[in-house]
């Protein structure tokens, strides 16, 4: 039987629940989540409930350590209630950690002169600890003392990195010595989130790469995007590529398991935008992904007629970016996304981030019988 497996970026993090300018504090999810009558995140469970998938990532959903009563919040004061007198769907089981979004590093990482702790200074973009962070939600039991984070990885403990090619125009290290010792590779964290499915594990491997955009000549966002996703290349690649890989509690290696489904917004396409090519396109063409479904929507290529891969964009400002990467173990029996058209009745739900989104959520059904 095919299980629905489905990737969300939300906006549900402070900037989007304040006016322009205005300060935020961090805790502006949690009271909405709180007040159960927020339209945007109405609208975010009701398309989550028109897809009823049995796992999702969601992608911009901010971490604070009250992120497990923030996460039974919205599953009960949203998705437990029915939204346009849709079914109702329930997650018992949810995962989210810390991310490096708005970590202090200590160090002027922008070079405006200032260690702010916050913005370009923090270990990943962002305003506030847990800015911009993650939850895996599942109907499925996850295994939770099998869980890997790779928050604390080290960009310059990746072989081959890009890091040591930041450079500035006069071809000096953008990025101080210091900088280089303590940079941490991911800009949000990558986890590891294997989920028991019968008698098996099926492994959901979450990221939210950086933008690789937001910089100048030294192109330090966009070598960052490409090494945060070839982490995962290396990561499924067998122990010779894997090696170098440790996890948050010391543990080496690569994965460990037969199935899973690489899942983000990794703010990449292989045929358009600012990012480096070669690292998206080594993950979809991996021979231990499989991508021969690839997600479509009529929304999406009616809203971008003039382009070919239109019916393939995930997000309003036409691009694929949002992923769900079954591994080739698993027979994909469907997928889509949610992008309704303009004269569709449901329109109203995705038709700008007010709404819901500026991405839309992306499913894939897979069957992990032999």
């Amino acid at each position: 039987m095919p299980i629905r497996v489905a990737i969300f970026n939300v906006s549900m993090e402070g900037t989007n629940y304040v006016v322009l300018e205005q300060a935020v504090k961090g805790n502006e999810l949690s009271q909405h989540l709180q007040a159960r009558n927020h339209p945007q995140i109405k609208n975010i469970a009701e398309i989550i409930q028109r897809i009823h998938p049995d796992v999702i990532l969601l992608n911009e959903f901010d971490y604070s350590p009250q992120s497990s009563l923030d996460i039974q919040h919205f599953i009960k004061n949203y998705l437990q209630v029915s939204q346009s007198e849709n079914p109702i769907i329930d997650f018992p089981y949810f995962f989210a950690g810390p991310v490096n979004t708005g970590v202090d590093s200590g160090l002027d990482l922008d070079g405006d002169g200032n260690a702010s702790g916050i913005r370009g200074d923090a270990f990943g973009f962002g305003l506030y600890p847990g800015h911009y962070g993650m939850a895996v939600l599942s109907k499925f039991p996850i295994q939770t003392q099998q869980i890997r984070t790779f928050q604390y990885f080290l960009w310059k403990d990746m072989p081959n990195n890009l890091l040591e090619t930041v450079k500035n125009e006069d071809g000096s290290d953008y990025y101080s010595e210091q900088a280089q010792q303590i940079l941490r590779l991911s800009s949000k964290s990558h986890w590891d989130v294997p989920i028991k499915v019968g008698n098996q594990s099926l492994h959901i491997l979450s990221s939210h790469p950086t933008p690789p955009v937001f910089d100048g000549y030294e192109d330090r966002n966009g070598k960052r995007n490409h090494d945060e996703i070839r982490f995962w290349t290396d990561y499924i690649s067998g122990s010779e590529s894997s090696a170098y890989i440790y996890d948050d509690k010391g543990q080496r290696g690569g994965l460990l398991g037969e199935h899973f489904i690489v899942a983000g917004d990794l703010n990449a396409s292989p045929v358009e935008g600012s990012a480096m090519p070669s690292g998206i396109s080594g993950l979809i063409n991996h021979p231990r992904i499989n991508d021969t479904m690839s997600p479509k929507s009529e929304g999406g290529r009616a809203h971008s007629p003039d382009n070919i891969n239109g019916a393939e964009h995930t997000a309003g400002w036409r691009m694929r970016v949002d992923y769900v990467l079954p591994s080739s173990s698993l027979k994909v029996a469907n997928s889509g996304v949610f992008w309704p058209t303009q004269d569709d009745p449901l329109h109203h739900l995705i038709k700008d981030r007010q709404s819901s989104s500026d991405h839309k959520l992306v499913w894939v059904d897979v069957d992990m019988s032999k």
